[in-house]
């Protein structure tokens, strides 16, 4: 059977908001995005629309090379690959596209990320947080990761996750 490679990174821009978060959670990464572009011109996630404002957020194309990521030179990352089926791979694609030409609908959920530190889903319509999102995109596309619901997985579960193969880890800057 042919498969094809996705792509989760995880990442930490060593912003304010993110070394509070990591103040509570204890994880290294505490962003994740997902992609099909093994040069990382084009990842997908929720977080800043803006890179100078952590508040407004929603569905964003991110990049290595551009925007919050740009702006946070010294983001470290790791890199992850998994392998999934053609028909799989198709489904995570056709996920993305309808937040991409749907972009302007979603919402980054603040509150529901609250709700998941807790272990309670506060869920809003149209609205996300990074590691929700990828989950969520992934699941839909029938890929079992894990028993857990997606509004409570974590970055640091697809780094602990068997099918998750590291690709690198340092620097994003650095990447080649």
């Amino acid at each position: 059977m042919e498969t094809k490679n996705i792509y989760v990174v995880l990442s930490d821009t060593g912003s304010v908001l993110t070394r509070l978060i990591g103040f509570y959670t204890k994880s290294r990464y505490n962003h994740c995005s997902i992609s099909f572009d093994p040069e990382f011109k084009s990842l997908y996630s929720f977080g800043r629309k803006q890179p100078r404002n952590p508040f407004i957020g929603g569905f964003v194309e991110e990049s290595f090379y551009d925007g919050t990521f740009k702006r946070f030179s010294n983001t470290t990352c790791l890199v992850l690959k998994m392998n999934v089926d053609c028909d799989s791979y198709d489904r995570i694609q056709n996920n993305i596209n309808f937040f991409k030409e749907n972009m302007n609908r979603y919402h980054y959920n603040f509150i529901g990320l609250f709700g998941a530190a807790v272990g309670r889903e506060i869920s809003r319509e149209n609205a996300y947080y990074c590691s929700h999102f990828v989950a969520k995109v992934i699941e839909e596309a029938d890929v079992k990761l894990w028993e857990t619901p997606a509004f409570l997985v974590k970055p640091e579960d697809f780094q602990h996750h068997k099918n998750f193969e590291i690709v690198y880890e340092g620097k994003m800057s650095e990447f080649k």
